[in-house]
């Protein structure tokens, strides 16, 4: 595979990308995880038993409350028709490794699955190898160990467009995002069960969170509509 501009300027910028880099963390917003359940049963009509699993994105950071996240987004769509039991396993800071290192640890089976991962693999400098057979294994847990009959996996976001961070760190993270979100694409490729869930969405300030890292609670229900139009074709 050929080296890629960006992977071949990151030496000559690195001095610029090392003070942008702790400039960032310096200045950065830190929101916490938003309150409410992260677990339930609602809903009418067919058992659905749902597991949300990854980052702070599906944590929900960047809303108020679970009901302006993703869970509660998804869930509500979902709930109008089917009796939804659902499960959110999601940490702020969790990498690929972290979240198949954390459903290990359930026991209970699942029909649907959704996950969003990538932007901590592309932080801590998982390479496109490791990051494609971290997300084959963390596939390969959720359809036969957890049973999940359905999986939407959300795509690798585009960091180059986060508001919080600026030029040239933004290409190159951006540029890493872009490469491992290939290799995800590839991965869901080969399980019948998974689909690839990339949200095309239009600049504006009103879908990112103040933090300008984070989805706003309006990007979370687009995404959750998205998602749930995905499950119900299963």
């Amino acid at each position: 595979m050929p080296v890629a501009a960006d992977q071949l300027l990151r030496v000559p910028l690195l001095p610029v990308l090392a003070a942008q880099g702790l400039s960032v963390r310096r200045k950065a917003q830190l929101l916490p995880e938003p309150i409410g359940p992260r677990e339930g049963r609602v809903g009418r009509g067919p058992r659905l038993r749902l597991l949300i699993a990854g980052d702070s994105s599906a944590a929900g950071v960047g809303a108020g409350t679970q009901a302006q996240a993703l869970s509660g987004h998804l869930v509500a769509r979902l709930a109008k028709h089917y009796t939804v039991e659902w499960q959110l396993e999601a940490t702020t800071g969790h990498t690929t490794q972290d979240t198949i290192d954390r459903l290990h640890g359930l026991t209970g089976q699942f029909d649907m699955a959704l996950t969003a991962l990538g932007v901590n693999d592309v932080t801590r400098g998982v390479t496109h190898a490791r990051f494609v057979a971290r997300q084959t294994r963390l596939l390969g847990l959720l359809t036969t160990q957890l049973g999940v009959r359905r999986v939407v996996v959300t795509a690798v976001p585009q960091m180059n467009r986060f508001p919080a961070l600026p030029h040239p760190l933004a290409w190159v993270l951006g540029r890493q995002a872009a490469r491992l979100d290939q290799g995800l694409m590839q991965v869901v490729a080969g399980f019948p069960q998974a689909r690839h869930l990339s949200l095309d969405l239009p600049d504006d300030p009103a879908l990112a969170a103040p933090d300008g890292y984070h989805p706003s609670p309006r990007t979370y229900a687009i995404w959750a509509d998205e998602a749930a139009r995905l499950m119900r074709q299963a």
